[in-house]
Protein backbone atom coordinates (compact mmCIF):
# COMPACT_ATOMS: atom_id res chain seq x y z
CA UNK A 1 0.00 0.00 0.00
CA UNK A 2 1.63 3.67 -0.73
CA UNK A 3 2.11 5.39 2.29
CA UNK A 4 -0.91 7.53 3.42
CA UNK A 5 -1.38 10.91 3.56
CA UNK A 6 -0.92 12.10 7.31
CA UNK A 7 -2.51 15.73 8.43
CA UNK A 8 -0.77 17.83 10.60
CA UNK A 9 0.37 21.40 11.18
CA UNK A 10 1.90 22.55 14.98
CA UNK A 11 -0.13 25.52 14.79
CA UNK A 12 -3.52 23.06 14.96
CA UNK A 13 -2.04 23.68 18.62
CA UNK A 14 -3.57 26.44 19.11
CA UNK A 15 -7.02 25.31 19.05
CA UNK A 16 -6.90 25.87 22.81
CA UNK A 17 -9.99 26.27 24.77
CA UNK A 18 -7.68 27.21 27.69
CA UNK A 19 -5.91 25.71 30.47
CA UNK A 20 -8.66 24.17 32.63
CA UNK A 21 -11.02 23.33 29.58
CA UNK A 22 -11.07 19.29 29.35
CA UNK A 23 -10.16 19.37 25.53
CA UNK A 24 -5.93 20.15 25.95
CA UNK A 25 -3.92 20.03 22.66
CA UNK A 26 -1.32 18.46 25.11
CA UNK A 27 -3.20 15.00 23.75
CA UNK A 28 -1.90 15.97 19.86
CA UNK A 29 1.58 16.76 21.21
CA UNK A 30 1.62 13.83 22.91
CA UNK A 31 0.40 11.48 20.51
CA UNK A 32 2.73 12.93 17.93
CA UNK A 33 5.88 12.44 20.56
CA UNK A 34 4.90 8.67 20.77
CA UNK A 35 4.47 7.60 17.18
CA UNK A 36 8.05 9.16 16.76
CA UNK A 37 9.21 7.22 19.37
CA UNK A 38 7.62 4.14 17.99
CA UNK A 39 8.80 4.87 14.70
CA UNK A 40 5.25 4.38 13.55
CA UNK A 41 5.17 7.53 10.74
CA UNK A 42 8.96 6.45 9.67
CA UNK A 43 9.39 8.00 5.78
CA UNK A 44 6.34 9.05 6.14
CA UNK A 45 5.68 12.95 6.15
CA UNK A 46 3.63 15.44 7.90
CA UNK A 47 1.23 17.30 5.40
CA UNK A 48 0.92 20.96 6.29
CA UNK A 49 -2.74 21.85 4.87
CA UNK A 50 -3.91 25.39 3.93
CA UNK A 51 -6.63 26.78 6.24
CA UNK A 52 -10.55 26.38 5.11
CA UNK A 53 -11.82 30.08 3.51
CA UNK A 54 -14.99 31.26 4.28
CA UNK A 55 -16.62 29.85 0.80
CA UNK A 56 -15.29 26.79 1.77
CA UNK A 57 -16.83 26.90 5.53
CA UNK A 58 -19.93 28.55 4.01
CA UNK A 59 -20.50 24.67 2.09
CA UNK A 60 -21.92 23.68 5.83
CA UNK A 61 -22.18 26.85 8.11
CA UNK A 62 -24.23 29.93 7.87
CA UNK A 63 -22.46 33.08 6.62
CA UNK A 64 -23.89 34.45 10.22
CA UNK A 65 -21.89 31.90 12.16
CA UNK A 66 -19.08 32.20 10.12
CA UNK A 67 -18.83 35.98 11.02
CA UNK A 68 -19.33 35.44 14.61
CA UNK A 69 -16.78 32.81 14.84
CA UNK A 70 -14.48 35.71 12.64
CA UNK A 71 -15.13 38.82 15.34
CA UNK A 72 -14.80 36.05 18.14
CA UNK A 73 -11.38 35.72 17.68
CA UNK A 74 -9.29 38.22 19.15
CA UNK A 75 -6.98 37.73 21.92
CA UNK A 76 -8.47 37.00 24.95
CA UNK A 77 -9.67 40.27 27.09
CA UNK A 78 -12.84 39.04 28.41
CA UNK A 79 -15.22 40.50 26.09
CA UNK A 80 -17.37 39.25 23.63
CA UNK A 81 -18.99 40.45 20.44
CA UNK A 82 -23.11 40.88 20.93
CA UNK A 83 -23.25 38.31 18.21
CA UNK A 84 -21.13 35.64 19.86
CA UNK A 85 -23.93 34.19 22.16
CA UNK A 86 -26.57 33.98 20.03
CA UNK A 87 -24.16 31.24 18.17
CA UNK A 88 -23.12 29.06 21.27
CA UNK A 89 -19.97 31.17 21.52
CA UNK A 90 -18.59 32.19 25.13
CA UNK A 91 -19.78 29.70 26.82
CA UNK A 92 -17.91 26.89 29.00
CA UNK A 93 -17.86 24.20 26.42
CA UNK A 94 -17.38 26.67 23.83
CA UNK A 95 -15.26 29.44 25.44
CA UNK A 96 -13.63 32.30 22.84
CA UNK A 97 -10.12 32.10 22.47
CA UNK A 98 -7.35 33.83 20.77
CA UNK A 99 -6.86 32.83 16.79
CA UNK A 100 -10.36 30.86 17.49
CA UNK A 101 -11.12 30.78 13.32
CA UNK A 102 -7.87 30.73 11.90
CA UNK A 103 -7.05 27.33 13.90
CA UNK A 104 -10.63 25.71 13.82
CA UNK A 105 -10.12 26.59 9.75
CA UNK A 106 -6.45 25.05 9.61
CA UNK A 107 -8.36 22.23 10.97
CA UNK A 108 -11.51 21.78 8.75
CA UNK A 109 -8.69 22.83 6.02
CA UNK A 110 -6.91 19.22 6.77
CA UNK A 111 -9.87 17.32 6.80
CA UNK A 112 -10.81 18.52 3.42
CA UNK A 113 -7.91 18.15 1.96
CA UNK A 114 -7.23 14.80 2.95
CA UNK A 115 -10.94 14.39 1.41
CA UNK A 116 -9.83 15.98 -2.06
CA UNK A 117 -7.10 13.60 -1.78
CA UNK A 118 -8.61 10.64 -1.81
CA UNK A 119 -11.35 11.66 -4.56
CA UNK A 120 -8.91 12.81 -6.92
CA UNK A 121 -7.03 9.24 -6.77
CA UNK A 122 -4.42 10.86 -4.93
CA UNK A 123 -3.92 8.64 -2.00
CA UNK A 124 -6.48 5.59 -0.71
CA UNK A 125 -6.02 6.65 2.61
CA UNK A 126 -6.01 9.79 5.07
CA UNK A 127 -5.84 10.74 8.22
CA UNK A 128 -6.25 13.97 10.42
CA UNK A 129 -5.77 13.42 14.17
CA UNK A 130 -6.76 17.07 15.19
CA UNK A 131 -10.03 16.27 13.32
CA UNK A 132 -13.43 15.00 13.94
CA UNK A 133 -14.90 18.19 15.91
CA UNK A 134 -18.47 16.27 14.90
CA UNK A 135 -20.57 18.40 17.43
CA UNK A 136 -20.69 21.76 15.20
CA UNK A 137 -23.31 22.85 14.10
CA UNK A 138 -24.34 24.80 10.39
CA UNK A 139 -24.87 28.03 12.94
CA UNK A 140 -23.94 27.44 15.99
CA UNK A 141 -20.71 25.99 18.19
CA UNK A 142 -20.91 23.12 20.34
CA UNK A 143 -19.25 20.31 22.52
CA UNK A 144 -16.07 21.85 22.06
CA UNK A 145 -16.31 22.11 18.03
CA UNK A 146 -16.50 25.76 16.21
CA UNK A 147 -16.13 24.19 12.54
CA UNK A 148 -17.39 20.63 11.65
CA UNK A 149 -14.61 19.52 9.70
CA UNK A 150 -16.40 15.93 8.97
CA UNK A 151 -19.23 17.45 7.77
CA UNK A 152 -17.21 19.83 5.30
CA UNK A 153 -15.27 16.48 4.34
CA UNK A 154 -18.12 14.98 3.45
CA UNK A 155 -19.40 17.78 1.28
CA UNK A 156 -16.12 18.16 -0.36
CA UNK A 157 -16.20 14.58 -1.53
CA UNK A 158 -19.89 15.06 -2.48
CA UNK A 159 -18.55 17.98 -4.22
CA UNK A 160 -15.81 16.24 -6.19
CA UNK A 161 -17.38 13.91 -7.74
CA UNK A 162 -17.94 10.99 -5.37
CA UNK A 163 -21.29 9.37 -5.68
CA UNK A 164 -21.83 7.96 -2.03
CA UNK A 165 -19.97 8.68 1.58
CA UNK A 166 -20.39 6.14 4.56
CA UNK A 167 -19.76 7.94 7.65
CA UNK A 168 -18.72 5.82 10.89
CA UNK A 169 -18.59 7.74 14.37
CA UNK A 170 -17.41 5.26 17.01
CA UNK A 171 -16.78 8.87 19.51
CA UNK A 172 -18.49 8.05 23.05
CA UNK A 173 -21.16 11.30 22.05
CA UNK A 174 -23.74 11.37 19.47
CA UNK A 175 -22.51 12.55 16.05
CA UNK A 176 -25.34 15.22 15.72
CA UNK A 177 -23.39 17.53 13.61
CA UNK A 178 -22.59 15.47 11.10
CA UNK A 179 -26.18 13.55 10.93
CA UNK A 180 -27.80 16.63 11.02
CA UNK A 181 -25.78 18.08 8.13
CA UNK A 182 -26.66 15.32 6.03
CA UNK A 183 -30.38 14.27 7.15
CA UNK A 184 -31.78 15.04 4.45
CA UNK A 185 -29.26 13.50 1.71
CA UNK A 186 -29.69 10.03 0.37
CA UNK A 187 -25.78 10.13 -0.67
CA UNK A 188 -24.49 10.34 2.74
CA UNK A 189 -25.03 7.34 5.18
CA UNK A 190 -24.50 8.28 8.82
CA UNK A 191 -23.70 5.38 11.47
CA UNK A 192 -23.00 6.54 15.76
CA UNK A 193 -22.25 4.15 17.74
CA UNK A 194 -22.36 6.15 21.35
CA UNK A 195 -23.26 5.74 24.95
CA UNK A 196 -27.27 6.36 25.74
CA UNK A 197 -28.63 9.54 25.39
CA UNK A 198 -30.38 8.62 28.71
CA UNK A 199 -27.24 9.28 30.38
CA UNK A 200 -25.02 11.45 27.93
CA UNK A 201 -25.12 14.75 26.46
CA UNK A 202 -25.91 15.70 23.62
CA UNK A 203 -28.95 13.62 24.32
CA UNK A 204 -29.67 12.32 21.15
CA UNK A 205 -28.65 9.71 18.90
CA UNK A 206 -32.27 7.19 19.25
CA UNK A 207 -32.55 4.14 16.83
CA UNK A 208 -35.97 6.23 15.79
CA UNK A 209 -33.79 8.99 13.95
CA UNK A 210 -32.93 7.49 10.27
CA UNK A 211 -32.86 10.43 8.55
CA UNK A 212 -36.03 11.87 6.44
CA UNK A 213 -37.49 11.91 3.13
CA UNK A 214 -35.50 9.92 0.36
CA UNK A 215 -32.60 9.74 2.89
CA UNK A 216 -34.52 7.59 5.26
CA UNK A 217 -32.55 4.76 6.41
CA UNK A 218 -29.40 6.55 5.88
CA UNK A 219 -29.27 7.65 9.77
CA UNK A 220 -28.38 4.98 11.80
CA UNK A 221 -28.06 5.10 16.12
CA UNK A 222 -26.47 2.75 17.78
CA UNK A 223 -27.03 3.55 21.86
CA UNK A 224 -25.05 1.54 24.10
CA UNK A 225 -25.75 1.56 27.94
CA UNK A 226 -23.49 3.26 30.45
CA UNK A 227 -20.91 0.81 31.57
CA UNK A 228 -20.57 -1.13 28.66
CA UNK A 229 -17.22 -3.01 28.42
CA UNK A 230 -15.26 -4.09 25.23
CA UNK A 231 -16.82 -7.38 24.49
CA UNK A 232 -20.86 -5.82 24.41
CA UNK A 233 -19.49 -2.90 22.64
CA UNK A 234 -17.46 -4.94 20.02
CA UNK A 235 -20.88 -7.23 19.72
CA UNK A 236 -23.09 -4.29 19.11
CA UNK A 237 -20.96 -2.79 16.71
CA UNK A 238 -20.28 -6.11 14.66
CA UNK A 239 -24.19 -6.58 14.63
CA UNK A 240 -24.83 -3.51 12.38
CA UNK A 241 -21.76 -1.28 11.45
CA UNK A 242 -20.79 -4.10 8.53
CA UNK A 243 -24.25 -5.11 7.41
CA UNK A 244 -25.26 -1.77 6.99
CA UNK A 245 -22.46 -0.22 5.18
CA UNK A 246 -21.76 -3.11 2.92
CA UNK A 247 -25.60 -2.55 1.99
CA UNK A 248 -24.83 1.16 1.32
CA UNK A 249 -22.14 0.57 -0.93
CA UNK A 250 -20.31 3.80 -0.50
CA UNK A 251 -17.36 4.92 -2.42
CA UNK A 252 -15.70 6.49 0.63
CA UNK A 253 -15.31 5.11 4.41
CA UNK A 254 -15.19 8.68 6.72
CA UNK A 255 -14.61 7.17 10.64
CA UNK A 256 -14.40 9.72 13.80
CA UNK A 257 -12.25 7.82 16.36
CA UNK A 258 -13.04 9.73 19.66
CA UNK A 259 -11.09 8.28 22.22
CA UNK A 260 -13.67 8.81 25.15
CA UNK A 261 -15.32 5.81 24.56
CA UNK A 262 -12.86 4.69 27.09
CA UNK A 263 -13.07 3.47 31.11
CA UNK A 264 -10.79 6.57 32.23
CA UNK A 265 -12.24 9.03 30.24
CA UNK A 266 -13.47 11.19 32.97
CA UNK A 267 -16.44 12.97 30.79
CA UNK A 268 -18.44 9.57 29.71
CA UNK A 269 -19.31 6.04 31.62
CA UNK A 270 -18.83 3.47 28.87
CA UNK A 271 -16.00 1.18 30.19
CA UNK A 272 -13.36 0.36 26.47
CA UNK A 273 -9.74 -0.18 27.15
CA UNK A 274 -7.29 0.76 24.38
CA UNK A 275 -7.24 -2.67 23.23
CA UNK A 276 -11.06 -2.58 22.76
CA UNK A 277 -10.47 0.77 20.71
CA UNK A 278 -7.66 -0.68 18.52
CA UNK A 279 -9.94 -3.14 17.80
CA UNK A 280 -12.78 -1.43 16.05
CA UNK A 281 -9.58 0.56 13.89
CA UNK A 282 -8.50 -2.82 12.41
CA UNK A 283 -12.57 -3.42 12.04
CA UNK A 284 -12.71 0.15 10.43
CA UNK A 285 -9.65 -0.81 8.34
CA UNK A 286 -11.02 -3.75 7.45
CA UNK A 287 -14.43 -2.17 6.07
CA UNK A 288 -13.14 0.29 3.69
CA UNK A 289 -11.23 -2.06 1.91
CA UNK A 290 -14.67 -4.89 1.44
CA UNK A 291 -16.97 -2.19 1.47
CA UNK A 292 -15.50 0.91 -0.60
CA UNK A 293 -12.75 0.40 -2.47
CA UNK A 294 -9.94 1.30 0.16
CA UNK A 295 -10.49 4.64 0.49
CA UNK A 296 -10.69 5.85 4.17
CA UNK A 297 -10.21 8.95 5.55
CA UNK A 298 -10.35 8.62 9.61
CA UNK A 299 -10.55 11.31 12.16
CA UNK A 300 -9.64 12.18 15.48
CA UNK A 301 -12.60 13.50 17.80
CA UNK A 302 -13.34 13.73 21.49
CA UNK A 303 -10.76 12.00 24.37
CA UNK A 304 -10.36 13.63 28.23
CA UNK A 305 -8.21 11.30 29.25
CA UNK A 306 -5.29 13.26 27.15
CA UNK A 307 -2.25 11.82 28.84
CA UNK A 308 -3.07 8.03 29.82
CA UNK A 309 -5.30 7.13 27.15
CA UNK A 310 -5.53 9.16 23.95
CA UNK A 311 -1.70 9.08 23.41
CA UNK A 312 -1.50 5.25 23.19
CA UNK A 313 -5.11 5.25 21.48
CA UNK A 314 -4.49 7.30 18.19
CA UNK A 315 -0.81 6.16 17.79
CA UNK A 316 -2.97 2.76 17.24
CA UNK A 317 -4.90 4.56 14.95
CA UNK A 318 -1.96 5.89 13.11
CA UNK A 319 -0.47 2.87 12.52
CA UNK A 320 -3.82 1.45 11.44
CA UNK A 321 -3.71 3.39 8.89
CA UNK A 322 -0.21 2.96 7.92
CA UNK A 323 -0.42 -0.55 7.72
CA UNK A 324 2.05 -0.65 10.22
CA UNK A 325 0.09 -2.26 13.35
CA UNK A 326 1.71 -2.16 16.49
CA UNK A 327 1.94 -4.94 19.25
CA UNK A 328 -0.48 -4.06 22.02
CA UNK A 329 2.93 -5.40 24.33
CA UNK A 330 5.16 -2.79 23.29
CA UNK A 331 6.50 -0.67 26.09
CA UNK A 332 6.44 2.94 26.20
CA UNK A 333 9.62 4.28 25.02
CA UNK A 334 11.06 6.32 28.58
CA UNK A 335 11.45 9.56 26.38
CA UNK A 336 7.91 9.73 26.13
CA UNK A 337 7.18 8.43 29.60
CA UNK A 338 9.65 12.21 30.79
CA UNK A 339 7.57 13.83 28.99
CA UNK A 340 4.21 12.79 30.00
CA UNK A 341 4.95 13.14 33.44
CA UNK A 342 7.09 16.86 33.02
CA UNK A 343 3.32 17.48 32.06
CA UNK A 344 1.12 15.42 34.00
CA UNK A 345 3.50 15.20 37.39
CA UNK A 346 2.29 12.28 40.31
CA UNK A 347 -0.22 11.07 37.50
CA UNK A 348 0.30 6.91 37.27
CA UNK A 349 1.18 6.01 33.63
CA UNK A 350 0.86 2.81 32.04
CA UNK A 351 3.53 0.90 31.21
CA UNK A 352 3.08 0.09 27.42
CA UNK A 353 0.84 -0.17 24.41
CA UNK A 354 -1.83 -1.90 26.11
CA UNK A 355 -4.54 -2.28 29.10
CA UNK A 356 -4.13 -5.78 29.02
CA UNK A 357 -8.10 -6.23 28.63
CA UNK A 358 -9.45 -9.55 26.61
CA UNK A 359 -11.27 -8.12 23.45
CA UNK A 360 -12.64 -11.36 22.06
CA UNK A 361 -16.78 -10.89 22.20
CA UNK A 362 -19.64 -13.33 21.30
CA UNK A 363 -21.28 -12.84 18.12
CA UNK A 364 -24.96 -11.31 18.51
CA UNK A 365 -27.80 -13.88 18.75
CA UNK A 366 -31.25 -12.89 18.37
CA UNK A 367 -32.13 -14.47 21.75
CA UNK A 368 -29.32 -12.41 23.84
CA UNK A 369 -31.09 -11.27 26.88
CA UNK A 370 -28.89 -8.22 27.95
CA UNK A 371 -29.98 -4.53 26.87
CA UNK A 372 -27.33 -4.35 24.46
CA UNK A 373 -28.46 -7.24 22.71
CA UNK A 374 -32.29 -5.31 22.68
CA UNK A 375 -30.39 -2.36 21.42
CA UNK A 376 -28.99 -4.22 18.64
CA UNK A 377 -32.73 -6.24 17.71
CA UNK A 378 -34.01 -2.70 17.93
CA UNK A 379 -31.93 -0.59 15.31
CA UNK A 380 -31.40 -3.57 13.09
CA UNK A 381 -35.38 -4.24 12.90
CA UNK A 382 -35.65 -0.41 12.04
CA UNK A 383 -32.59 0.08 9.67
CA UNK A 384 -32.13 -3.30 8.17
CA UNK A 385 -35.25 -4.02 5.97
CA UNK A 386 -34.35 -0.70 4.32
CA UNK A 387 -31.39 -2.31 2.58
CA UNK A 388 -32.86 -5.60 2.03
CA UNK A 389 -31.31 -7.34 4.73
CA UNK A 390 -32.82 -9.85 7.31
CA UNK A 391 -33.00 -8.21 10.89
CA UNK A 392 -32.84 -11.52 12.29
CA UNK A 393 -30.37 -13.68 10.60
CA UNK A 394 -27.12 -12.78 12.29
CA UNK A 395 -25.82 -13.74 9.03
CA UNK A 396 -26.60 -10.40 7.83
Amino acid sequence: MASPLVIWDPAMLGYDLGGAHPLHPLRWQLTWELSERLGVLEGIDRFAPGAADEDLLGTVHSPAYIAAVKASSGPRNGSRPPQASRHGLGTDDNPIFEHMHETASLIAGGSVTAARAIARGEVDRAVNIAGGLHHAMADHASGFCVYNDAALAIRALLDTGVGKVAYVDVDVHHGDGVQAAFYDDPRVLTVSIHESPLSLWPGTGWPAEMGRGAAAGTSVNIPIPAGTGDALWLRAFHAVVPGVVKAFRPDVLVTQHGADSHADDPLADLNLSVDGQLASYRALRELAETAAGGRWLALGGGGYSVVRVVPRAWTHLLATVADRDIDPTTPLPQGWLDLAAAARPGMALPGNMSDHRPTAFEPWETDGGTAVDRNIAEVRGLIYPLYGLDPFDPRD
